[in-house]
C-alpha cells in the first residue's frame, strides 16, 4: 500500500482560471515541488495551459505528476448547464493527456446555501422535482468522466453548493451507482458542515476514492456560522487552518486508511484568499511536514 501527498492550486488562492489575482502557474508548479510534493492538481480548467505539451514539459521540469482535476461549476443551476459540460470535458480532456485518473464533481457556491453554509438546520433545500434534476446533471457528468474517458469519478461536498452536508451527500450515494460516482472525501469541508469526518469515513471507506485534507479552524468556524459568514469571506478570516491546527484528527483519518489498504493519492487544500499577506509555499511546506511528523 502506498499513500502519496499532493497539492492543488486552491492552497494558492486559485478558484477561478481568469481571476487576475491569481498567481502564475509556472510559480504554482515551482513552488509545490520546493514544498516537497510531488503531485498536483490542475486547478480550474484553464488556469494551467490547455496545450498539453507546454503542460508536460512544466510538469516534468519540476518533478510533479498531475493527479486530478475539478469541475467547481454550478450543477444546481440548469440554465448554466452548457458551462459545466464544457468545464467537465475540458478537464476530461486535460486529464486524460497526462495519465491523471482523479474526476472530482463540486456543486458550486450557490447564493441561496451561502448565507447558511455551516448550518444544515436553516439550509435551504430542493423540492423534488428539483433534486432529481440536479442528482441527474450530476450522474450524466460522472458517466462521462468513467465511461467516456476512464476517468475514476468521485464526488465532494463542499460549503455553500447544494452538496454540503453530510444528509445531501448519502442521498446522492444511494442514488447514483457506485461504478460511475465514487467519493472524493474533503475532511475540512465535512467538518465545516458541522459533521464528524472520521466517523463518516469509517461508514464510507469503502467508496472514497480519493482524498481532500483540509483542516477547520473551530474558533473561525463557530464565529462564521454564528454571524452567517460567507465562504469567501470566511476563507480570508482563516476557517482553514494549517493541518494538525484546527479540529480535524488526522491520524484517525490516517489510521481508517491504513486498515482499509487505501492506496494513491491525498491531496492538501488550504483555500487561502490570494490578496491577504500570506505565503502559500510557507503554509505548503508546513503542512507537508505536519503529515510527514504524524506517518505520511
Amino acid at each position: 500500500m502506498t499513500i502519496r501527498i499532493g497539492n492543488a492550486p486552491c492552497s494558492w488562492g486559485v478558484e477561478f482560471p481568469d481571476d487576475p489575482r491569481n498567481p502564475p502557474w509556472r510559480n504554482v508548479l515551482r513552488e509545490c515541488a520546493q514544498a516537497g510534493y510531488k503531485g498536483i492538481e490542475l486547478g480550474p480548467v484553464g488556469f494551467m495551459p490547455e496545450d498539453p505539451a507546454v503542460l508536460a514539459d512544466a510538469l516534468a521540469e519540476n518533478e510533479l505528476e498531475l493527479i486530478g482535476g475539478v469541475v467547481f461549476r454550478a450543477f444546481h443551476d440548469r440554465a448554466q448547464w452548457d458551462n459545466v459540460l464544457d468545464g467537465a470535458v475540458r478537464t476530461c480532456k486535460a486529464l486524460v493527456a497526462h495519465g491523471a485518473q482523479h474526476l472530482v464533481l463540486i456543486d458550486s457556491i450557490s447564493p441561496r446555501r451561502a448565507p447558511t453554509a455551516g448550518r444544515a438546520a436553516d439550509a435551504e433545500q430542493m423540492d423534488a422535482a428539483e433534486w432529481a434534476a440536479f442528482r441527474d446533471r450530476i450522474a450524466h457528468v460522472a458517466r462521462i468522466g468513467a465511461e467516456d474517458y476512464g476517468l475514476t469519478v468521485g464526488i465532494h461536498a463542499h460549503a455553500a453548493g447544494f452538496i454540503d452536508f453530510e444528509p445531501e451527500l448519502e442521498r446522492l450515494l444511494d442514488e447514483v451507482p457506485e461504478d460511475i460516482l465514487k467519493i472524493c472525501f474533503d475532511t475540512g469541508h465535512h467538518s465545516y458542515a458541522g459533521f464528524d469526518p472520521v466517523a463518516f469515513m469509517r461508514r464510507h471507506i469503502d467508496r472514497i476514492s480519493y482524498m481532500h485534507f483540509k483542516d477547520i479552524d473551530p474558533a473561525v468556524k463557530a464565529a462564521a456560522i454564528a454571524n452567517g459568514t460567507g465562504f469567501y469571506e470566511a476563507c480570508g478570516q482563516g476557517i482553514f487552518c494549517n493541518l494538525g491546527q484546527g479540529d480535524v484528527d488526522f491520524a484517525s483519518v490516517r489510521q481508517i486508511l491504513l486498515d482499509h489498504g487505501f492506496s494513491g493519492w491525498c491531496t492538501v487544500e488550504q483555500d487561502c484568499d490570494p490578496t491577504l499577506d500570506v505565503s502559500p509555499v510557507t503554509d505548503a511546506r508546513a503542512n507537508r511536514e505536519y503529515l510527514q511528523s504524524i506517518g505520511f
